[in-house]
């Protein structure tokens, strides 16, 4: 018994279309001229022999079975005859794309996310397609599915700092490095059943109904403190640079507590995320 998939190369099918219809022709003038009714039995062999004939176009094949014995896969292009006792199965061998449902599943935080893939296949063996799976194409729905809830346990949505995991690969930002994660998983699942991935990527993502609003505003937070982060670096270097100057030139002697006033000025200004109301001193620098 095969184990996998063999070629099969049957005889040409214009030949036999030819001497069927020779037969055939025959036959019917043998009993409409000489009223030989005997010349039906070969009236009914030319059409026995027509279920013989099969035509297979481009990126499509046919399985072989005769009473339940696989004979072989005719994968070459044109029309050809064959036992016509075989049962001819068509199995296409065209790419095929498969866009899943959105699916709710955890992330490797626990956060519910939904998610679906995109996945284009192809038959590669007819053998296992065809008899190592009870229906190869429902094969590929469910196997798709559940890579893609594994994929989704083993990587976080995003990397927030506040977690304290430092993760190099999330599904949000890191999409080459989960698409070949994905490809690999769904290569090892769908091997059994003869089937090729060509591609395979998240086709959507984002946070569950339930958790939406709250991570949106957890990404808000996140980036308002990066943002500010950035401020007041960069407001300390410039009242830095200020006080500096302003020692070197000698354009005023300033003691600690009125250093401390001014920087304390300064830092209001640059770090105020609103327009500051500038305040004239027209008496002394201590008042």
């Amino acid at each position: 018994m095969a184990l996998n998939e063999k070629t099969s190369s049957p005889p040409n099918g214009y030949l036999a279309l030819f001497l069927i219809f020779v037969l055939f022709i025959g036959s019917i003038a043998g009993i409409l001229t000489f009223k030989n009714f005997w010349l039906i039995l070969i009236l009914v062999l030319s059409l026995f022999l027509a279920f013989g004939l099969i035509l297979v176009n481009p990126n499509e094949s046919r399985v072989l079975l005769l009473f339940g014995d696989y004979k072989g896969t005719v994968k070459k292009n044109g029309l050809f005859w064959v036992n016509p006792l075989y049962i001819k199965k068509k199995v296409s061998l065209r790419a095929r794309n498969f866009d899943s449902e959105r699916l709710k599943v955890n992330d490797k935080l626990g956060n519910p996310v939904m998610i679906s893939t995109i996945l284009v296949w192809k038959v590669r063996d007819t053998y296992k397609a065809s008899f190592d799976v009870n229906n190869f194409e429902n094969f590929v729905v469910v196997q798709t599915d559940a890579a893609v809830r594994k994929l989704a346990s083993m990587y976080p949505y995003d990397n927030f700092a506040d977690e304290g995991l430092d993760e190099d690969i999330t599904l949000r930002s890191s999409v080459n490095e989960v698409s070949e994660a994905l490809e690999k998983e769904l290569e090892e699942r769908l091997n059994i059943a003869g089937i090729e991935v060509l591609e395979a990527r998240i086709g959507y993502l984002a946070y569950a109904n339930e958790i939406a609003s709250a991570m949106l505003k957890r990404q808000q937070a996140t980036a308002i403190v990066a943002a500010r982060h950035k401020i007041v670096e960069g407001a300390v270097s410039m009242v830095e640079m200020a006080l500096t100057e302003l020692s070197e030139k000698e354009i005023v002697d300033l003691d600690g507590e009125r250093r401390a006033a001014m920087v304390s000025n300064l830092m209001v200004v640059l770090c105020s995320d609103k327009d500051v109301a500038p305040v004239v001193n027209t008496g002394t620098l201590n008042h």
